[in-house]
């Protein structure tokens, strides 16, 4: 039996191609529709293992953000920002918001999906307000 690593790598591997392609796509339930986020083998809602890749909107909402002020990565000088955000079809997924910082409160912020370079792990996305 192979090992969790090798289970997880197998799994997310579509995912990452579709970011490097700047287009993200995740699992999607052929039997209740849910989106998978992480990837995985079952669906967490109807245990089926069915499922399709499907491109997202690229669309969502902040529920939760926090700045940093102490590194923690060599490629994340602070300070940096991380956001929890929902997309629009369901799934809560942790990034960075670039371009400019909002005043106030950022929670409720519409934001929207775009790609960058990281030296480090290559293509990722990361999101920005929607003006």
């Amino acid at each position: 039996m192979p090992n969790s690593q090798a289970i997880d790598i197998f799994y997310d591997q579509p995912m990452w191609k579709s970011i490097r392609a700047h287009g993200w796509q995740l699992q999607q339930c052929d039997d209740c529709s849910e989106y998978r986020y992480p990837p995985a083998p079952n669906c967490p809602r109807c245990l089926s293992l069915k499922s399709t890749w499907k491109p997202i909107s690229g669309k969502g909402k902040i529920l939760s953000w926090v700045v940093f002020h102490r590194q923690y990565f060599e490629n994340f000088p602070p300070p940096y920002n991380s956001v929890a955000v929902q997309l629009q079809e369901g799934p809560i997924v942790v990034s960075n918001l670039v371009g400019e910082e909002p005043k106030g409160n950022w929670i409720g912020r519409n934001v929207e999906v775009t790609y960058a370079e990281d030296p480090a792990i290559g293509t990722v996305p990361k999101v920005r307000l929607v003006k």
